[in-house]
């Protein structure tokens, strides 16, 4: 691989570090969860805060992490910010342990990930 695709896969391993960082804590974790159960519609603020049971200061604190990582997305509509998971972010995350573990080494077979238990 050649000085500039090193440091493409370089990058690419760091975002993806402070993203599994970011979903590290098991509040955010369960926030993307519940975003994710409500997806494609997402959720205010006060209804995570009400389902989750978290400070609003905290949750703030989350959400923003989260979304610098490129794991949420608000959008505003009137008064209201709405968050719903990063489809598209959460894609990137995946395809990258794919690739890993499913294509590269064969570690996991694909059918496995697809298995419900």
């Amino acid at each position: 691989m050649g000085r500039r695709g090193k440091n493409v896969d370089e990058q690419q391993v760091a975002t993806h570090a402070r993203q599994f960082a970011a979903l590290g804590a098991e509040p955010r974790l369960r926030i993307l969860r519940l975003l994710l159960a409500a997806h494609p519609a997402g959720m205010v603020a006060g209804e995570i805060q009400s389902e989750l049971g978290i400070p609003a200061s905290t949750l703030s604190h989350h959400l923003e992490k989260l979304r610098a990582e490129g794991l949420v997305k608000p959008r505003r509509e009137g008064p209201f910010l709405w968050y719903s998971a990063s489809t598209e972010g959460l894609g990137e995350l995946v395809r990258f342990l794919y690739a890993e573990c499913c294509t590269r080494s064969r570690a996991i077979e694909p059918t496995v990930i697809l298995e419900r238990k």
